[in-house]
């Protein structure tokens, strides 16, 4: 069995051309009606991280939450919008984003994301989550993330976007329960999506992030629209554009090796702009975080230092706002003496404090053998 996944190129954010890119790019796919029928409930789940400008790649843009919310309208549904950010209230991060403006003009419902329910999502270790009740009670649900880097997972698009249907400090807590094994993290997450199952996704690839995603990275013009009925396909196509690998995206490596379904180009149908014209020509991935080069289990502890990446205070940026020490899961970070500290027998690498951190002041600093596989990787 196949999937379908579209592509579009779209130059700019400019409202006409976002219409336009967005009507051609649900066209193979039976446009919005083939997902909205008159008169359902039609969560739209935008990537709301922080209360940042739409120009710092942050956040899915405004101008394509505005051309879904129209035709979803068109279609006869009745648009929600929402997400559950890292910082801040959802309505404080929608408005400074630029969202709720696009919302309200629309004529479109702001959800809180106020309340949550349990779900059960897997047989693991992560059995029940507790999931925002507008999610759950929506007729259908549009996945509209951003696409971008991400420190941790090493990319965040469709499947890490759903993320967001857990409730703030919910998440922090989901991380200490994972500690620092990511391929548990990943499954949680493929798991979650394929819960929640979106009818559709579309990723905003018109402006990404590369670097230090997924809060911290720069911006980079691709000029790409995408959309498909699985997310795990969206991403794969993703995975593709930005010219990454399994190895470097946790939520594909995990899902490659449990042969999850339309984890494999060969299970995925293209249409629309051709993928090797809009393929990046070039593309600065998150840095290396973990690797173990087949070392024994019981030197993973010894090695720690060589074998993985941790976030690291930059002082000159950091203003002592204390979000990182609040956010923390392990609880490792500490404003001592007027300068930001982290106790890394503590850390699990999850790099929340760089994702939340407003002021970018978070770096990545990589083990020995880490920065000679980056090194070699570069050559």
């Amino acid at each position: 069995m196949k999937t379908t996944v579209s592509l579009q190129a779209v130059s700019s954010y400019e409202r006409r051309e976002v219409e336009r890119g967005i009507a051609t790019l649900l066209a193979p796919l039976g446009g919005m009606a083939a997902f909205v029928k008159p008169g359902q409930r039609v969560l739209i789940k935008p990537n709301m991280l922080a209360g940042k400008p739409p120009e710092k790649a942050v956040t899915t843009h405004p101008e394509v939450v505005r051309s879904v919310i129209g035709l979803v309208l068109e279609a006869g549904g009745y648009p929600l919008v929402g997400d559950s950010p890292g910082v801040g209230t959802p309505r404080q991060v929608a408005k400074r984003c630029g969202i709720l403006a696009a919302v309200e003009e629309m004529g479109a419902e702001f959800a809180p994301f106020a309340d949550s329910v349990p779900a059960r999502i897997g047989s693991g270790t992560f059995q029940e989550l507790q999931i925002a009740r507008d999610v759950v009670e929506a007729d259908v649900v549009i996945n509209l993330p951003k696409l971008k880097t991400h420190q941790m997972m090493g990319m965040t698009g469709a499947v890490k976007n759903l993320f967001g249907a857990v409730i703030g400090m919910r998440k922090p807590g989901l991380h200490l329960q994972a500690g620092e094994d990511k391929a548990l993290f990943a499954r949680m997450l493929l798991e979650l999506a394929a819960h929640i199952r979106p009818a559709l996704t579309l990723v905003d690839a018109i402006t990404a992030m590369e670097g230090d995603g997924p809060g911290s990275g720069d911006p980079v013009h691709l000029g790409v629209l995408m959309a498909g009925a699985e997310p795990l396909a969206v991403d794969r196509v993703a995975m593709e554009l930005l010219g990454l690998t399994a190895a470097q995206v946790w939520t594909q490596k995990v899902a490659k090796e449990s042969h999850t379904p339309f984890s494999r180009l060969a299970e995925i149908d293209l249409f629309g702009s051709p993928l090797t014209d809009l393929r990046a020509k070039t593309f600065r991935p998150a840095k290396t975080t973990d690797v173990h080069f087949g070392v024994p289990r019981l030197l993973h502890r010894p090695l720690k230092k060589a074998l993985s990446a941790l976030p690291c205070p930059d002082h000159q940026k950091c203003l002592r706002c204390g979000l990182c020490v609040t956010h923390c899961p392990p609880a490792a970070m500490a404003i001592r003496k007027g300068k930001l500290h982290i106790d890394y027998s503590k850390c699990i690498g999850c790099f929340c404090c760089q994702e939340l951190c407003p002021y970018g002041a978070i770096d990545t600093r990589q083990g020995l053998l880490l920065r000679l596989l980056d090194s070699l990787a570069r050559r």
